[in-house]
């Protein structure tokens, strides 16, 4: 199995440690994994914003570049639900990557079935599940639906040893941030924010963990503002502490 590592822009610009984290689980996992050089962003923000037809360079260096392998992996939900479901609807010719890239929970869970991770990890961390990965990646069953509850994050957090994880009230409501939606309604998405931070403190939890980044910067953003004793780290960083 050889698998493409893509770290989006915004993670590779601001938190490049948690790509060094899904390299470095990988790795232990025994994954013959590779980071193709030269790669770019995979063209989200431009067609959230209504400029798809921007998007179509980034699609095809992407295809590109990751059309060799395996499977395409990647710590962000926002990211792979975009390859996975918009490329095939704008770009003229049968791609290879929407079929074959994951998000990394969805990857260890659903390709590798991971049943064991050594390292401890000893801390309460609440989850925060993003609302691509609960109805877009089905990382997690949305609430509304009424069926029996299964979350992949929670799951894979509690293979570490010593680890407490919870979830807080109204647990897969949005936090605000949603792309250009906190450029456009700054108040209303500080507003939400705010609410879901304060929900995951109500937990007694540490950390704010979860697999999307923009949505940890969002509420990071809030709570530093405010002055709340928290802290925020990526699924990733969790499942690849100690190993």
């Amino acid at each position: 199995m050889k698998v493409g590592l893509f770290i989006p822009c915004y993670v590779d610009a601001l938190f490049p440690e948690v790509g060094v984290a899904t390299y470095k689980l990988l790795r232990k996992l025994k994954i013959d994994v590779i980071y193709p050089e030269k790669q770019t962003c995979c063209g989200q923000p431009m067609a959230n914003g209504g400029f798809e037809e921007m998007s179509l360079d980034l699609a095809n260096h992407f295809e590109e570049k990751f059309k060799s392998f395996d499977y395409v992996v990647t710590p962000s939900v926002s990211c792979s639900s975009f390859i996975r479901h918009n490329y095939p609807t704008f770009m003229s010719h049968k791609c290879n990557t929407p079929h074959n890239t994951y998000e990394l929970v969805e990857f260890l869970s659903d390709i590798l079935h991971i049943k064991a991770l050594p390292g401890k990890f000893e801390h309460k961390v609440s989850v925060h599940n993003s609302c691509h990965g609960v109805r877009v990646l089905g990382l997690s069953t949305p609430s509304e639906n009424n069926l029996p509850v299964e979350n992949k994050i929670v799951k894979l957090l509690n293979l570490k040893e010593g680890i407490k994880v919870c979830e807080p009230d109204r647990k897969d409501e949005c936090c605000g941030f949603g792309g250009m939606f906190s450029a456009e309604e700054p108040y209303v998405s500080t507003a939400m924010g705010t609410d879901k931070v304060n929900n995951h403190i109500d937990t007694g939890a540490e950390i704010i963990t979860g697999a999307d980044c923009s949505c940890l910067m969002h509420m990071q953003g809030i709570a530093k503002k405010k002055g709340y004793n928290i802290k925020f780290m990526h699924v990733a960083e969790i499942l690849a502490a100690n190993l």
